[in-house]
């Protein structure tokens, strides 16, 4: 493991508290999304730690083991615009968010991890005014040149006082599966407060931790993703630091995400009640209690060597097994539940991760059509909150005698005509 680009952290990243337990063990792994062409594939990666902290003065869950943004975010190749699930997503939000904030034309819109403008473009076309800033040069490049104004760096506050001194102070500021990310989330707060106009509202989605939990979105844990937030501990956070969080919604992205509504502490907008009865939830589930975590971990690893003895048998009778779906949560998935040994390839959809190899791996990634050339036997499922949809695409796998296997929620395997139509046709 190169150290040249991981650090420790030593304190709580919302409370700066120093007692910090481990909650959830994870066996290390490399960063998520390297995927790398054949010339580069047995090139060594490193890998680094996981593990979950629970600090015990807040009750934030939390990666304490940092590896370096710039590693992370640079070079990022993801663009939103490219998967029209998040397109519809985001044109509801301008409609929802523009509605519920009060927006109206000539307001100033600004968005952190702004990617390549999709958003923006969309209040664009609404008559407000924006600022993105993103730290992927080409990406943010790319926006710039479609006209949608974007600074590439960190939002801090030093970015907040140039904005403020270009643009004036901004209606919203939105950060949409970014506020996970940020290792120093109160320099990224305090720069919030600096630009917000004295009614303005912060709107932040993420992928929300009770969901987390109960759905077994462990696969959500890598490299880019720092906190894994609750409301409590973020409403005591936003007090500290000048923000009042006054609302929140749940959302379906991500297997189930959080959309929170801050703002500054003068401001005029009620508590709800709705966010009054998330925080209440929480409590009672004991989500700041080290022991739901601890026996999450153990539930994790029951299906673990559930979904192992699966695979293990199949290849004892010499079936050749491969995986679905290439992305950054399903190399959490084959690190954590060791198929990395296991599989012979990963297939995928999307072109752009075609015959790339999975990171640290020699398992390369193939058209999914591979999989009736490649007469593999075992299909596991590793996009398995996709289950529905790849398994719609593949009756012709069951047809011909394959097996899908699927890890998670529980796992399973669906092997003949009669489990394929009766998993299709659950709610």
């Amino acid at each position: 493991m190169s150290q040249g680009i991981l650090r420790r952290r030593q304190s709580c990243r919302l409370c700066d508290g120093t007692h910090l337990a481990l909650a959830v063990p994870f066996e290390p792994s490399p960063i998520a999304d390297d995927y790398r062409p054949e010339e580069r594939a047995r090139e060594a990666q490193a890998t680094y730690p996981l593990d979950l902290y629970l600090c015990q003065d807040c009750g934030h869950l939390q990666n304490l083991d940092i590896v370096s943004p710039d590693s992370l975010f640079v070079e990022y190749t993801f663009r939103t615009g490219n998967f029209q699930n998040l397109v519809r997503h985001f044109t509801e939000y301008v409609d929802q968010v523009g509605h519920d904030v009060g927006l109206t034309q000539g307001d100033l819109v600004v968005e952190i991890g702004s990617n390549d403008g999709t958003l923006l473009r969309m209040f664009q076309g609404k008559g407000m005014r924006v600022v993105g800033v993103d730290p992927a040069r080409a990406i943010a490049n790319e926006a710039n040149d479609k006209g949608t104004p974007t600074l590439v760096g960190y939002f801090d506050t030093r970015l907040a006082s140039l904005i403020g001194a270009q643009h004036g102070q901004a209606a919203l500021i939105c950060a949409n599966n970014v506020f996970g990310h940020a290792d120093d989330l109160a320099e990224m707060t305090l720069g919030i407060a600096k630009l917000l106009r004295s009614d303005g509202v912060f709107v932040f989605e993420v992928s929300y931790l009770l969901d987390i939990v109960r759905n077994f979105l462990f696969d959500t844990v890598y490299h880019e993703h720092v906190s894994y937030h609750a409301l409590s501990p973020l409403a005591r956070f936003f007090d500290r630091l000048g923000l009042t969080l006054f609302d929140a919604q749940l959302i379906a992205t991500k297997g189930g995400s959080i959309r929170g509504f801050a703002q500054l502490k003068q401001g005029a907008r009620p508590t709800t009640d709705r966010l009054r009865r998330f925080i209440e939830d929480e409590q009672q589930g004991g989500y700041c209690d080290i022991g739901v975590f601890r026996q999450w971990a153990f539930k994790i690893e029951r299906r673990k060597n559930a979904t192992l003895a699966l695979l293990d048998a199949f290849a004892a009778e010499g079936k050749k097994i491969a995986g679905y779906g290439a992305s950054t949560t399903t190399t959490t998935l084959m690190w954590q539940f060791g198929l990395t040994s296991r599989l012979s390839w990963v297939l995928d959809d999307n072109p752009v991760k075609q015959y790339l190899y999975c990171p640290a791996t020699t398992i390369q990634v193939l058209p999914s059509a591979q999989l009736y050339e490649k007469n593999i036997d075992v299909l596991v499922v590793l996009a398995w909150q996709y289950a529905r949809t790849i398994l719609k695409r593949h009756r012709q796998f069951i047809d011909r005698g394959g097996v899908f296997v699927l890890p998670l929620p529980e796992p399973q395997t669906i092997a003949t005509a009669a489990e394929y139509e009766a998993f299709l046709a659950e709610p």
